[in-house]
């Protein structure tokens, strides 16, 4: 059984695949592009490169999400560009998410005019939709999420 880690992009995966490449080729182990890719395939629990590639474009949302990729939202209604720094698969929560983010400008959490409190790293956790569950006093999601 495969772990329910999420699988990072088709890019990134790719990217994993030159640098083995790069990295056996340094030290004197030749191999072709396609077997690299199925060394990554592996190393994800996949039996063979086309069957990675097949999950990456059946799974839901938040699974394409991996340190390091760009993301833009709301965070208590106030809009922000960030890099994800982790994410994790809640085993607790099927379908959840626990995701760290770094945002490019610091936001402020507050809305009271006599003081502000700015945060740049945010916390929360996600469903597959890229929304948290939990709410502000308006309905709206603490933390919204789009890729």
């Amino acid at each position: 059984m495969r772990d329910p880690t999420p699988l990072p992009t088709l890019d990134a995966l790719k990217d994993q695949a030159r640098r083995l490449r790069s990295r056996l080729g340094a030290n004197g182990e030749t191999i072709g592009h396609s077997k690299a890719l199925e060394l990554i395939a592996a190393q994800y629990g996949f039996n063979e490169w086309n069957t990675l590639h097949a999950a990456l474009g059946n799974r839901p949302g938040a699974r394409s999400l991996a340190p390091g990729a760009r993301v833009t939202g709301a965070y208590l209604g106030q809009p922000f560009t960030a890099r994800v720094v982790g994410i994790q698969a809640l085993t607790s929560a099927p379908g959840n998410f626990r995701v760290a983010l770094d945002l490019d400008e610091a936001v402020d959490v507050v809305t009271f005019d006599s003081f502000s409190a700015f945060r740049k790293r945010v916390n929360g956790v996600i469903g597959e939709d890229g929304k948290s569950r939990e709410r502000t006093s308006n309905g709206r999601p603490q933390l919204e999420l789009s890729w």
